[in-house]
C-alpha cells in the first residue's frame, strides 16, 4: 500500500505546507526591496533638507534681510508659469 492511498488528506496537506515557505519568502523579499527603496528616498530627502537648513544657519545674517513677501511672490510667479 502506498502512503497516498492510506493518508490522502495528509499528503495534500504536506504538499501545501511545503510550498508555503517559498511563497512567504518571495513576498518578504519583495517587501524588503520596497523598504530599502523607501529608506533611500527618505534619507535623500532628509539629506537635502539638512543641507538647506545648514545653509540657512550659515547664512543667517543674509536670511534675516530677506523680504518674505518678495520671496512668496517670486515663488508664485514661477509656479504659475508652469
Amino acid at each position: 500500500l502506498k502512503l497516498e492511498s492510506i493518508f490522502p488528506n495528509i499528503v495534500i496537506a504536506l504538499r501545501i505546507f511545503c510550498t508555503i515557505p517559498v511563497t512567504v519568502a518571495e513576498a518578504e523579499k519583495t517587501f524588503s526591496k520596497l523598504k530599502q527603496i523607501k529608506s533611500v528616498q527618505r534619507s535623500t530627502v532628509k539629506q537635502e533638507r539638512l543641507n538647506s537648513l545648514a545653509t540657512l544657519a550659515i547664512e543667517h545674517d543674509l536670511a534675516k534681510l530677506l523680504n518674505f513677501d518678495d520671496v512668496i511672490n517670486n515663488f508664485a510667479l514661477a509656479k504659475s508659469r508652469r
